[in-house]
């Protein structure tokens, strides 16, 4: 992996907050079809890479307001492992319009790096299985690779199992 220095106007703020860590990091665009619904699972059929091995970011509510979700795209959101990991009561999937808000991306395009704000993270537990993993960089169309220890290190997430099959 190379380290990339947003060449090509390629950086968004999840590139950005990186190169600033000075992290090492690739980005790998794809062609993003509009017409997609399946982000997560669009972007690993482009690139060619596991669907365990390529995670979506999800934000939703609990008690103390918003949080993120780091999980892969094979599976869905385990809403009450996602609560326990914040130590909260529940957990509900946050409305788009405020995600898109609050984070300052788009839906299909939200990473888990260079929000507007830093909210809590949990990183499924699943990701420290592998060397990289692939995250979105903010835009459709675009994804990041990376250790997983450093998304963790950014984020100042907790990891826990928090995705589940199907």
């Amino acid at each position: 992996m190379s380290k990339s220095r947003n060449k090509g106007g390629q950086g968004t703020p999840a590139t950005v907050a990186l190169t600033q860590a000075k992290v090492d990091f690739t980005l790998h665009p794809y062609e993003h079809d509009a017409g997609a619904q399946a982000y997560g699972e669009e972007a690993a059929d482009a690139l060619g890479v596991p669907y365990g091995q390529i995670f979506k970011t999800l934000v939703a509510e609990v008690e103390s307001g918003l949080a993120v979700a780091v999980v892969p795209v094979a599976g869905k959101l385990d809403l009450k492992a996602f609560a326990a990991a914040l130590k909260s009561k529940r957990a509900a999937m946050a409305d788009a319009a405020k995600v898109e808000r609050v984070t300052g991306y788009v839906v299909g395009g939200i990473s888990p790096l260079g929000q507007r704000r830093q909210l809590p993270t949990v990183v499924d537990a699943s990701a420290l299985d592998f060397e990289t993993i692939y995250f979105s960089a903010g835009r459709r169309g675009l994804q990041i690779e990376t250790a997983p220890a450093e998304l963790v290190r950014l984020t100042r997430a907790v990891t826990a199992p928090i995705g589940k099959t199907g």
